[in-house]
């Protein structure tokens, strides 16, 4: 069967995604390869393929940047923040989707307030607020601040989500003997499972990502991030690049690792409504 050919506005909207791909991937495509190259060779040809492929650059990075210490420690801040972000903005998203009470509304309203007032912004509050409760330089009370400014986000998606699955799927739970709780573990959660996806994904990226935060909450060496190792790559003179873009291509796997996991589900989440049946 010979293809349908494609409209005037369907090929320029294949156009527009096209370039926007070449623009995600071309970056990438040179922080790889310059991650095995030396930082002369980079600026002598930095669109050409490495002349021999390298891992010394990974080396230092791993070894003489204290790489694995600053991985782990955005390995626990993230997955700590995640799992306290998922947790309770799913309960919280079942419990103003699924039940009308009087505070239903202004409940919901609270949490969309909190999308209009990101943590950085109340960076000095937050600071002596950490400080008065002992959790300042702690990877404790950066995830609590990582948890607090996720949850308006994540409630925000899943309410709506959880709003529109049928009544009865609850319902018929209730009448088979199911507790509230196992309504909503049981029943309710797994058909969340996509949004819960992009919900990972949407907040997991800025947390892994982030250079402020950490900055001012964290004094200790031992427990900075990926980000903040990064930056001793950077000289008052001149900066290692060849080290830089292998701490960057590292620092960018977790993440790469974390889509190919969810994209089924992410996609499911970014589709969910745009087809019947």
């Amino acid at each position: 069967m010979r293809g349908r050919k494609l409209g005037l506005l369907e090929a320029l909207l294949l156009g527009v995604l096209i370039l926007n791909a070449l623009g995600v991937m071309g970056p990438l495509f040179l922080m790889l390869i310059s991650a095995f190259k030396p930082t002369p060779e980079i600026f002598a040809s930095p669109f050409a393929w490495p002349k021999t492929w390298e891992i010394e650059n990974f080396a230092k990075v791993w070894q003489s940047g204290r790489f694995d210490l600053y991985f782990r420690n955005s390995i626990l801040i993230t997955l700590g923040s995640e799992l306290l972000i998922l947790g309770f903005s799913a309960m919280a998203g079942y419990a103003l989707g699924r039940y009308r009470f009087r505070l239903n509304d202004t409940l919901y309203l609270v949490f969309l307030a909190g999308l209009m007032f990101p943590a950085k912004l109340a960076l000095v509050p937050l600071f002596v607020q950490l400080k008065q409760m002992g959790l300042l330089n702690s990877h404790l009370g950066l995830i609590l601040v990582y948890a607090a400014g996720g949850i308006p986000a994540a409630v925000f998606i899943l309410t709506g989500f959880f709003r529109a699955l049928p009544s009865d799927l609850d319902n018929a739970a209730r009448i088979d003997g199911a507790s509230e709780f196992g309504v909503f573990w049981r029943v309710m959660l797994p058909l969340v499972r996509p949004q819960l996806a992009i919900v990972a994904i949407y907040t997991a990226i800025p947390i892994w990502n982030d250079f402020l935060l950490p900055l001012a909450f964290l004094q200790s060496p031992e427990l900075k991030t990926v980000p903040q190792g990064l930056a001793v790559f950077f000289g008052e003179y001149a900066t290692d690049y060849g080290p830089l873009f292998a701490g960057l291509t590292l620092a960018a796997l977790p993440l790469i690792v974390l889509y190919l996991l969810l994209s089924e589900q992410f996609i499911k989440g970014l589709t969910a409504g745009a087809t019947k049946g």
